[in-house]
C-alpha cells in the first residue's frame, strides 16, 4: 500500500483534527502519501481530493471542528454514490481509507470495504454512541463544555431560586446527560433508556423545597423530549417558576481536551497500522486504556448501553 485516504464525516467533534494530524504524519513516517478528502462521502463522490503533507496539518491539533470539513451525503447509501466514491478513489490511486465519524459514517466504511477499499473507522462523535469503544473522540470535550455551562447556570438559578431545565446533545444515546448530570449535582437526569416517571420527579421537586432547596438543575437528553417542551408541562402541573437552556451546537466546538488529543492520536495512529498490515472492514477504540479493534460487523447494530451504575448512583446522590 501506498496512498491512503481520510475523510471526516457526520457531526463534527473536538479533536478531529488531532486524529487527521495523526492519520496524516503516521503514514508519512512510513512512506505512505496520504490524501485529504474533504466534505466527507459527498466530498469523495465530487473529488474533492488533496495530497496532504507534514505542514498541511501542522498547528491544528489544538483546533475544534474538522479542516477536511464535513457534509451529509443520503447519496452515499445508494450503490451508484458508492461506485461514484469508488472510482474517484482509483483515479487518484488511494489503495485505503480511513473514516473518521460515527455510526452513518461507519455503513459507509462498511460498504467500501465489501467492494474492495479497505477502510478503518476512527469514533469521532460527542454522543458516545459507538459500541466497541469505551470513549469516542469529542466526548471528553463536550462533557467539559456542558459543565462549565451547568456550573454558570447554577450561580443563577440558586441567585433567583428558581429551577432550570437544561437539554444537553446525545442523539438517542443518553451519555452526555448522565455524565454531567452527576458531576454537576443534577437533582434529575432524563436518559432515553431509563423511563422516569414525571410524577417522581415533581415529587422529588417538593421534597427538595421542603428542605429549604433554593433551586433545582433537570438535566434533559435531546432522545428524550425537548426541554422546552418538558419544562412547559412541569411548570403546567407545578406552577413552579421554571427557566430553560438549550446548550445545543456549543457542544460540539472548542479546544479539543488533553484527554480527546491523546486518544484520537492514538486512535488515528493504530488505522494506519491496520491498514499496512492489510486489514480493512475494522473500526479502532479503547477499552480499559487499551486500543482495540473489530469488525464493522460485529459493532453496528449493536444497541447502545449506559452504565448503570453511574446511574444508579446519580439517584442515590440527588435525594
Amino acid at each position: 500500500m501506498k496512498r491512503i485516504g481520510v475523510l471526516t464525516s457526520g457531526g463534527d467533534a473536538p479533536g478531529m483534527n488531532a486524529a487527521i494530524r495523526a492519520v496524516v504524519r503516521k503514514g508519512i513516517y512510513h512512506q505512505l502519501e496520504v490524501y485529504g478528502i474533504y466534505q466527507g462521502y459527498q466530498g469523495l463522490i465530487n473529488g474533492n481530493i488533496k495530497k496532504l503533507e507534514l505542514g498541511s496539518v501542522g498547528d491544528i491539533i489544538h483546533r475544534g471542528g474538522t479542516i477536511l470539513r464535513s457534509a451529509r451525503c443520503p447519496e452515499f447509501v445508494t450503490k451508484e454514490g458508492q461506485q461514484m466514491g469508488i472510482a474517484q478513489l482509483k483515479k487518484f490511486g488511494i489503495e485505503g481509507l480511513v473514516v473518521i465519524g460515527g455510526d452513518g459514517s461507519y455503513r459507509g466504511a462498511k460498504a467500501l470495504s465489501e467492494q474492495g477499499i479497505p477502510c478503518i473507522g476512527i469514533p469521532g462523535t460527542i454522543d458516545n454512541d459507538i459500541a466497541g469503544t469505551d470513549r469516542t473522540i469529542g466526548f471528553d470535550t463536550a462533557l467539559n463544555t456542558v459543565i462549565d455551562a451547568i456550573d454558570k447556570i447554577r450561580d443563577t438559578a440558586s441567585s433567583h431560586e428558581r429551577t432550570f431545565v437544561i437539554e444537553v446533545m446525545g442523539r438517542n444515546a443518553g451519555d452526555i446527560a448522565l455524565w454531567t448530570g452527576l458531576a454537576g449535582g443534577a437533582e434529575t437526569i432524563l436518559i432515553p433508556e431509563v423511563e422516569e416517571s414525571i410524577d417522581d420527579i415533581i415529587e422529588r421537586l417538593h421534597r427538595g423545597k421542603e428542605r429549604g432547596k433554593k433551586h433545582s438543575i433537570i438535566i434533559v437528553a435531546e432522545g428524550v423530549t425537548s426541554g422546552v417542551k418538558f419544562a412547559e408541562e412541569l411548570k403546567k402541573r407545578t406552577n413552579m417558576e421554571i427557566r430553560v437552556s438549550v446548550l445545543g451546537h456549543i457542544q460540539r466546538g472548542g479546544s479539543p481536551s488533553a484527554y480527546d488529543r491523546v486518544l484520537a492520536s492514538r486512535l488515528g495512529s493504530r488505522a494506519v497500522e491496520l491498514l499496512l498490515e492489510g486489514k480493512g472492514g475494522r473500526a479502532v477504540g479503547i477499552q480499559n486504556n487499551q486500543i482495540v479493534d473489530y469488525d464493522f460487523n460485529e459493532i453496528l447494530d449493536v444497541p447502545h448501553e449506559i452504565d448503570r451504575e453511574m446511574f444508579k448512583l446519580s439517584k442515590e446522590l440527588s435525594i
